[in-house]
């Protein structure tokens, strides 16, 4: 009797141990549910475009380090599913940008920029044109299950001698051709490459003094 009872009681246990793994199991495929899941990966912006003749040139500026709301100063790859509810955003546990978004978009302005003309920084004691970028979005929006698009958004302020010359609202949009994280990352380097062409094609526009 004692017997057939051990024998019992081990395969209860070992039933409650098969339930509890199930159980776990479940939890962590709950857990991926949106977006396909990713190995971890970290992305940046990859190379920059090639500066074309079109674009013209640019005047001597110094160009600040972009400045963004503390929910872009991390290196989270932020996505929002707009088709289920746009007021909440959400981030990737396993795919990561190498910077964080202002430091990336910084180093791309500073880059394509210098291409077409004398890019100074902050710290320059030349006296020349300053070019402030506030980044206010940066994310890969799902219209739907099935598509989604890189969307930045940031203001350009143009200032010369403490005085504003210029101040205007950029928004750029690229379709993302996968919906995951490496579809969001490509997206959103095309948007950025999109937002900095239209910047560098504005302050190429403007009517600046030369540096001194």
């Amino acid at each position: 009797m004692a017997s057939s009872l051990n024998r019992s009681i081990r395969r209860e246990c070992l039933t409650g141990a098969r339930l509890a793994v199930v159980l776990a199991c479940g939890a962590l495929l709950a857990g991926c549910a949106g977006p396909a899941a990713l190995p971890e990966a970290r992305y940046d912006l990859g190379p920059a475009p090639q500066a074309t003749t079109a674009s013209g040139s640019t005047p001597v500026v110094k160009v600040l380090d972009v400045t963004a709301p503390a929910t872009l100063a991390s290196d989270k790859l932020t996505y929002r599913l707009s088709y289920a509810d746009a007021q909440q955003t959400a981030s990737y546990a396993n795919s990561h940008w190498s910077a964080t978004p202002p430091e990336l978009l910084t180093q791309r302005l500073r880059n394509v920029l210098s291409e077409r003309g004398t890019v100074l920084t902050g710290s320059d004691g030349v006296r020349a044109p300053v070019l402030r970028v506030d980044l206010s979005q940066f994310e890969q929006i799902f219209d739907s299950q099935t598509q989604s698009h890189g969307a930045v958004t940031a203001r350009a302020t143009l200032t010369q001698g403490g005085k504003v010359i210029a101040q205007r609202t950029f928004v750029a949009n690229a379709p993302a051709r996968s919906t995951d994280a490496a579809g969001g990352a490509q997206a959103l380097a095309a948007a950025s490459d999109d937002l900095v062409a239209q910047i560098s094609a504005w302050l190429a526009a403007q009517p600046l003094v030369a540096a001194q």
